[in-house]
């Protein structure tokens, strides 16, 4: 199941995408929440007449640093022997078409493609092997970094935590393996990333027993498990893709704050 939130001649909702990807689509409405088994009002619309929003607003997003090797070598940075873990906040949320702004104070600022996990109950000391039980499922997310900041400050909460420096999208995909996935980036139809989820370091449901041991996650948190090789800064004007397989693209455009 395909679920999102979307913005409606009416207001806002969760919805499930039915239909194959194309006009066909549409967008039927959940009553309250996409956790558990969601329930339908029975209202739906074109996915064409409605615009998409970020699937989900977290209370929290753990984020991995450095998980796939090719990524840290381009840094200069070391492969980590355990999970390096840092966090965003939920004000860097933004969605589908939604503008990354460029905030005037950095001189660089990178993409990231990711996969992002999203959890869909309450959930601590989950071991790897049952990591499944506790995601909802997976969306695609850009970790937009101010990589000048980042080096200077020696961690990174200040360059991951602007506003919209989270862009989410375009739906969670509820049926999907995380195991070996395609992830590619474009950079103004340019492929500037292309690589597989199964070259991270540490695999999605490890990265999930290692975070619920520390903190417990509610539904919503999301989870980002780190960029491929092939980073790189964005400038006003120019326009992100990023696409993970199995679930689809989410597009940003770029411009200054």
């Amino acid at each position: 199941m395909r679920l999102a939130r979307i913005a409606h001649p009416a207001g806002v909702a969760f919805v499930a995408i039915d239909g194959p990807d194309g006009s066909e689509q549409r967008a039927r409405e959940i009553a309250d929440h996409p956790f558990g088994s969601p329930a339908f009002t029975g209202k739906s619309w074109p996915l064409a007449d409605v615009r998409l929003l970020a699937p989900i607003l977290p209370s929290k997003i753990l984020a991995l640093g450095r998980n796939y090797r090719d990524h840290a070598a381009e840094l200069g940075n070391p492969v980590p022997t355990s999970p390096m873990l840092f966090m965003k906040p939920s004000t860097s949320v933004i969605g589908p078409g939604a503008a990354i702004r460029l905030p005037a104070s950095s001189n660089r600022i990178d993409y990231e493609g990711e996969l992002a996990a999203v959890i869909g109950k309450p959930c601590r000391d989950v071991k790897a092997e049952d990591a499944a039980s506790v995601i909802l499922g997976y969306t695609v997310a850009n970790d937009v970094t101010a990589r000048d900041q980042q080096k200077a400050d020696g961690q990174f909460t200040r360059a991951k935590s602007y506003d919209t420096f989270c862009p989410l999208g375009p739906w969670i995909e509820t049926e999907l393996d995380p195991a070996e996935l395609r992830v590619t980036t474009e950079l103004d139809d340019q492929v500037v990333q292309d690589g597989s989820t199964a070259d991270m370091v540490f695999s999605t449901a490890e990265f999930l027993e290692y975070v619920t041991g520390i903190m417990t996650l509610l539904p919503g948190d999301v989870l980002l498990t780190g960029t491929l090789a092939g980073v790189g800064p964005m400038v006003d004007g120019q326009t992100i893709s990023i696409t993970v397989e199995g679930i689809g693209t989410l597009t940003n455009p770029v411009r200054a704050r």
